[in-house]
């Protein structure tokens, strides 16, 4: 069994879609990249911060799925971080209404023993200092650092993130932060660029239209599965990532053979996570349905020449 470090932020969040509007429910990076993780066999814990603010049976949630919380540093009488958006029709639009960064302003993460020679790192979305840090503190270097960030880092510490980018294995960004953060329109281009930069592997993110995994001069698109209903992609990307970083983590192999393996599971997994508001896909999601969607990707794209 596999040890997976995961880094980001358990949350509330407050969405608006096309379909309907919810309040105050859980969200955050690492809740869905846990979440996605625990499909495989694959021994998970969560650095992260809240106030006391977020409901047990939240915590509840997580551990039922033997996702380790001794990383969770709690502040009493501390908010946990709020973000509340609203998406358009085109669901790749949406408008950020609210953002709350509360306790996470100070958060200065602290890896539990247990988990500081794990042997897969996510660092999900944060300050580029706050993932160095959790870097520094693994006492041997992991078969794989995989870290994930976006535009809003690029516009106001990209020093800071240039640093981190040295120090890890994977990327995994949009196509429009793949562009800004190389000046490249072609993202053959800007993958390769990437590359020179420090990761091995760089994969590009395109929402409803799947995602590219470049490594040398090699190329992989996987699909994304076309769905009937999207209610909600707020956790898409983090789901992804959580179902990447899981595969990888329980086959133990990294090769771009198997990292292809991964994209598709974990453009699996985030077809899942869309299907309802929030986390309530991915909790109660099981294996025979992940299995039967797998399948479907196969059939997808599988021909013969």
């Amino acid at each position: 069994m596999g040890k997976l470090l995961i880094v980001g932020t358990v949350a509330f969040d407050e969405i608006e879609t096309p379909f309907g509007k919810t309040d105050k429910i859980l969200g955050g990076a690492a809740t869905f990249i846990g979440l996605a993780a625990s499909q495989f066999n694959v021994e998970s814990g969560i650095v992260s911060i809240i106030g006391d603010d977020l409901p047990s049976e939240y915590l509840d949630i997580l551990r039922a799925k033997k996702i380790d919380l001794s990383g969770l540093e709690i502040v009493q009488g501390g908010k946990t971080f709020f973000w509340k958006g609203k998406y358009h029709k085109d669901l790749n639009v949406r408008d950020t209404l609210i953002t709350e960064l509360n306790t996470l302003a100070d958060f200065n993460p602290i890896v539990p023993e247990k988990f500081v020679e794990a042997d897969v790192v996510m660092l999900g979305n944060l300050h580029p200092m706050v993932q160095m840090s959790v870097i520094n503190q693994m006492k041997k270097r992991p078969k794989l650092i995989i870290l994930d960030t976006m535009n809003f880092w690029m516009d106001n510490a990209l020093d800071d993130l240039l640093k981190v980018i040295k120090h890890i294995d994977v990327i995994t960004i949009n196509d429009e932060e793949a562009r800004q953060l190389t000046n490249e329109y072609s993202l053959v281009k800007a993958a390769a660029k990437i590359q020179t930069m420090g990761p091995k592997f760089v994969v590009i993110k395109k929402g409803e239209h799947g995602a590219l995994l470049f490594h040398d001069e090699n190329i992989f698109f996987a699909p994304a599965l076309p769905l009937k209903e999207v209610f909600d992609p707020t956790g898409a990307g983090d789901t992804f990532a959580g179902g990447f970083a899981g595969y990888l983590a329980d086959s133990g192999t990294i090769s771009f053979e198997n990292l292809k393996k991964a994209v598709i599971h974990g453009s699996n997994l985030a077809s899942f996570s869309v299907e309802r508001f929030g986390t309530e896909r991915m909790v109660d999601l099981n294996k025979e349905e992940v299995n039967k969607r797998l399948h479907q990707f196969k059939t997808l794209t599988q021909y013969d020449i």
